[in-house]
């Protein structure tokens, strides 16, 4: 049985590590570089590095930090952020990334997604689909969750999928920095409607959050930030417990 990642995930705004609720009211969390180095000693097994603003800024990813944070860790680096080209792409990998996350222009050009995935490989393409519900069903969100769209959550997925996505990082937009617990019922759809790996992201808030999330899911891992941040859980804890529960971890 394939091991389950626990995934710390950085939010960056003007070059600093930031946490929010719902993807508003963010607050400072620390320096990025010095996070990495400490979730790197934790035995984190990957690492996600999102530029929460460059999208709705219309700018590039902050290139000069992704090199400094990649010089820091040896684990797998996922950055996202302003990216909307193959130029763009070749930035963030020859700066150290490992995978590029992309969303926004994902769903604006799902050609994208075939394009990166046949020049880098599909193992390097990571969707993020931020999901929020709207009149009772999952819909997408782009520009940082600011903006709602008509493309439904499982459907996108699936055709992320078809357009030749390697993983797919789902943050619910409800539970987001809510610290109430993954968002179950969408991510055990997503992950029960395509075979590549689903990263289950937004409302961790407990050990028992990741134990319920891996259990009754069939995501592949799951992503936090503020309960990390802010130490009030390390990795090396988390998955001493969920070994408990025949989880398997690395």
């Amino acid at each position: 049985m394939l091991k389950k990642r626990i995934i710390p995930c950085l939010d960056i705004r003007d070059g600093r590590t930031v946490k929010g609720v719902n993807f508003i009211n963010l607050r400072d969390a620390g320096d990025a570089v010095e996070l990495a180095a400490r979730y790197t000693m934790e035995g984190a097994d990957e690492l996600v590095f999102l530029d929460i603003t460059a999208t709705v800024e219309k700018r590039k990813t902050l290139v000069p930090l992704v090199e400094k944070v990649a010089r820091a860790i040896n684990i797998p680096f996922t950055v996202g952020g302003g990216i909307n080209s193959l130029q763009d792409v070749e930035a963030i990998i020859n700066a150290g990334a490992d995978k590029i996350s992309i969303n926004t222009a994902a769903v604006r050009n799902p050609e994208l997604i075939t394009e990166v995935a046949s020049h880098f490989g599909s193992q390097c393409v990571v969707v993020a689909i931020d999901t929020g519900i709207i009149n009772g069903k999952w819909k997408v969100f782009i520009n940082g969750g600011r903006t709602p769209t008509d493309a439904d959550t499982i459907e996108w997925a699936m055709k992320v999928q078809d357009y030749g996505a390697g993983e797919i990082l789902l943050t619910s937009m409800a539970a987001d920095g809510t610290r109430l617990g993954f968002s179950l019922g969408i991510t055990r759809k997503v992950a029960g409607s395509v075979k590549i790996p689903v990263i289950a992201s937004g409302g961790a808030g407990t050990k028992e959050d990741f134990r319920d999330v891996f259990l009754e899911t069939g995501c592949s891992a799951a992503l936090a930030a503020s309960i990390f941040h802010y130490s009030e859980l390390s990795i090396g804890e988390l998955k001493k417990y969920l070994s408990q529960f025949n989880i398997p971890v690395r």
